[in-house]
Formats: structure tokens, C-alpha cells, sequence
């Protein structure tokens, strides 16, 4: 299957100029952005800082999970991660019919390789665990039943099933992750959400395409280094920078040489600082207009 990917091309002085402009612009700008929009930002940072959370969880407990219970990596059939209300635990459960637990790893919030407790002692899943499992499970099995219709695959990539109940509603994102070093995936996701019988209620695709964006090492050397990425959003993905393009985001942005990300959609420009991790958004007729004025500013940029 073809791949859509942006390659973002080298920054010329007048885009460093309008990067440099908004990032200045945005003090001014937050002082008016008590409005419906940025309570739909707000809202979009925490599901999206939520799912960072769980993934990033996932990410270092699998492994040190690896590294540290070889023995038991044959019996594993999966993992997931949750929030305990204290930090955030990563397990894994066997593959038999009646699964237990077979090592929790414990993190405090924003889970590190080195901030982590290993509990290798074999246990039945807990009541939450138990659920989330539950979920998991019923939204795989629509997963693979429907993966001609609703989902694609994509070669180089895995999918990650991450369930959650937020506000008392079950949900279970799938992320598309890449096997490939110096790359970054956003798109070919999918939200599942289920009653509180587990029953799926509905599965939408959140963006509508799989987009490969290639990123420099914060230890490359080069002089030219790219300060900002981007990619666009089709009318029916959303006004907005989604909850998983945050969750991507904070997973590798610490990889990156960026300083900001923009989602441009027909209606809004979506900016995300990538060291202060907060999402902010213009409209587009805003972002039109100065970018206009910087180009005026400096016509010969």
C-alpha cells in the first residue's frame, strides 16, 4: 500500500521569520482565547497528554519487561497500561485462556527508563485490569473482523490497542507505530468506543490518511536543522490538532530538533509548543494574515 508522506522541505529565512513572529504573537494572542475554542483545545490537550501517559508507560515498561523477565516473553500475550491515580502501570498478561498478570512495571506520571519499579511476581489481573483487558480485547477481535472495511495496515508499521475509561467511557484507540528509525507517523488511528455492556457502540478513523514525517537527530551536527513540522488536516479529520497528534508528539518530540508543530486545517492553524507541551490555535484567517505581513516585511526573504 502506498504511504502518504510530507517531506518538510528546508526552512528559507522568511519561514524562520513567521515562526519566529508567531511564537512572539502567542502571549498577545492567549490573552484573547477564553472562548469556545480554547476549551476545545483544553480539552484536546488532556485526553491527548492522557494517552501520552498510557503509551509512554508501554513504551518503557515493554522494555524493561524484555530485558528483565526473558524467561517469561514467550508466555506474554500483550500489555496495557493505566493511570493508578498515583502514576502509571504497565502490565503484562500471559496468553492463556484465563490470563494473569505476569510482571507490573510502576512509573510515576511522565514514566522514564529509569523511574520505574519491576513487580515480577505472577498475580490475577485487579477489577480495573480486569476491564480494560475486557475492552482490549472485544475491540481487537472487531479489529481483525473488520480490517478490510474500517482499518488498513500498513507494511513497516505495528498497531497499538490502547484502552482507556475516561469519564466512565470505554474507549480504545489504535495507533500506528514504525519499525523504521527517523520517522514519525501520525494518522491511521482509529477511536472504538463501548456501553458499559462492552459492547462496541461505534469506531471512527480519526485522520484519514497514514502520514510519514522524517525528522533530523537532536544529535545530528548539522548546521541546518529544522525547527518546526507540520502536516495538514483534511476537512473530515477536524478543526483541530487531535488527541493522538499530542500523544505522538510528546512520544518523540524529545527526538526531534523542533521547537513547535502546526496541524493546518481549513479553519484553524493548531501550534504545539514542543517544550512547554501546550497546544494553542489560530484561525486561518489570522495565520493567513501574518504570514502576509511578514511577507511584506521582507519581501526579498
Amino acid at each position: 500500500m502506498v504511504v502518504l508522506q510530507i517531506c518538510l522541505p528546508k526552512l528559507t529565512p522568511m519561514t524562520k521569520t513567521l515562526i519566529i513572529a508567531l511564537t512572539l504573537s502567542l502571549s498577545f494572542c492567549a490573552v484573547y482565547a477564553q472562548s469556545d475554542r480554547s476549551k476545545t483545545t483544553d480539552s484536546i490537550e488532556v485526553e491527548g497528554k492522557m494517552l501520552y501517559q498510557s503509551e509512554a508507560a508501554s513504551w518503557y515498561g515493554t522494555d524493561i519487561f524484555l530485558e528483565k523477565c526473558k524467561s517469561k516473553s514467550s508466555r506474554s500475550g500483550g500489555y496495557l497500561s493505566y493511570d493508578t491515580g498515583t502514576g502509571m502501570n504497565n502490565i503484562f498478561f500471559s496468553k492463556d485462556a484465563e490470563p494473569v498478570v505476569l510482571a507490573t512495571m510502576s512509573f510515576p506520571y511522565n514514566p522514564r527508563a529509569d523511574n520505574c519499579k519491576l513487580d515480577s511476581t505472577e498475580r490475577k489481573f485487579s477489577a480495573a485490569e480486569a476491564q480494560l483487558y475486557r475492552i482490549r480485547t472485544v475491540a481487537l477481535d472487531a479489529m481483525k473482523a473488520n480490517k478490510d472495511s474500517i482499518f488498513r495496515f500498513y507494511k513497516n508499521t505495528g498497531t497499538n490497542p490502547v484502552p482507556m475509561i475516561i469519564n466512565g467511557q470505554k474507549r480504545v484507540y489504535f495507533l500506528t507505530s514504525p519499525h523504521a528509525n527517523g520517522l514519525i507517523l501520525f494518522g491511521n488511528d482509529y477511536l472504538t468506543i463501548l456501553d458499559k455492556n462492552d459492547r462496541i457502540t461505534s469506531t471512527k478513523k480519526l485522520h484519514k490518511n497514514l502520514i510519514s514525517i522524517p525528522f533530523k537527530s537532536r544529535q545530528d551536527t548539522s548546521s541546518n536543522k529544522d525547527v518546526a513540522g507540520m502536516h495538514t488536516h483534511l476537512a473530515e479529520t477536524g478543526d483541530f490538532m487531535t488527541a493522538t497528534d499530542i500523544c505522538t508528539l510528546m512520544l518523540y518530540e524529545k527526538f526531534t530538533t523542533w521547537k513547535q508543530y502546526y496541524v493546518i486545517s481549513p479553519t484553524y492553524v493548531s501550534i504545539w509548543d514542543c517544550a512547554k507541551d501546550s497546544l494553542f490555535a489560530l484561525t486561518k484567517e489570522a495565520w493567513d494574515k501574518i504570514a502576509a505581513d511578514q511577507k511584506t516585511r521582507h519581501p526579498t526573504n
